[in-house]
């Protein structure tokens, strides 16, 4: 099997935004011999850093460990990057004869390896397995965590694999896509104002983390960090300049009031 060329092809039918890592059609450790399986990985890289921090790690290795690492990358926003055509050394030693680095692809998600999962993340997960499955000819159950083909790791952390596989099989299936869920759940929020304080709060920091909009200044001085930040329910000063610095972004009046206009490129890719 040569270098795995369609591979940005296959993610953009994800729906999901996609990156072309530069150089990825002819990164790898020799062409890809075959794909038999998909391992599905966390990074262990930081608990901030915006979207997709471990990059630089994936694509070029660590002490000990030439990259790339892995085929995708898939930040927190649901952003599939395209990392590599050929071989990469994503799972060794494995238990799984379909699932080691000769005969799988693997996909390193951005999580520290605690953070709770962005729902867009894992919908990006589900449909870019579910495309694999579809280009290569594979069942949804050749998909697997890294801890389910190598004893030795526990990524990706908190996956319920056996659920994982019956939406990635509903998907390569045909199931109708939730592609209208953000419309749904923006039905039942209210806007957001200075100083509320409401778990709905809590969603906006998780959005705007996932959404690389979090600098590490934000939660500096919070004795628990980011955790405590993201815990929070109260819509302080700093949240409200954060929003601000969104909607700039966004090209939306920088209000720093979440109401439907800002919900939208909060909750969607």
């Amino acid at each position: 099997m040569p270098y795995l060329t369609q591979l940005a092809d296959v993610a953009r039918r994800t729906g999901h935004p996609v990156t072309e890592v530069a150089g990825w059609k002819s990164r790898g450790h020799g062409p890809q011999p075959e794909v038999q399986g998909i391992v599905c990985h966390h990074t262990a890289g930081p608990a901030g850093g915006g979207d997709y921090p471990s990059l630089g790690v994936v694509r070029d290795g660590r002490p000990g460990l030439d990259g790339p690492l892995s085929h995708f990358g898939l930040g927190r926003s649901g952003r599939v990057y395209v990392i590599a055509a050929g071989r990469c050394w994503h799972n060794a030693p494995s238990t799984s004869p379909r699932h080691d680095n000769s005969s799988s692809l693997g996909i390193e998600a951005e999580n520290d390896g605690r953070q709770p999962w962005p729902q867009v993340q894992l919908d990006a997960y589900h449909r870019l397995c579910a495309e694999l499955c579809r280009e290569f000819g594979l069942p949804a159950a050749r998909v697997r965590a890294h801890r389910e083909v190598n004893t030795s790791k526990p990524d990706p952390h908190s996956i319920d694999m056996t659920e994982f596989r019956a939406a990635v099989a509903a998907l390569v299936n045909g199931a109708p896509a939730p592609d209208s869920w953000t419309e749904e759940i923006m039905k039942e929020l209210p806007m957001i104002r200075p100083g509320d304080d409401n778990f709905d709060v809590k969603t906006v920091r998780g959005c705007l983390f996932a959404r690389g909009h979090v600098p590490p200044t934000a939660y500096a001085e919070i004795e628990e960090g980011l955790a405590g930040w993201l815990e929070s329910t109260r819509c302080d000063d700093g949240l409200v300049a954060l929003v601000r610095g969104f909607q700039q972004a966004k090209g939306l009046p920088d209000d720093g009031l979440v109401g439907p206009r800002t919900w939208a490129p909060l909750l969607r890719v």
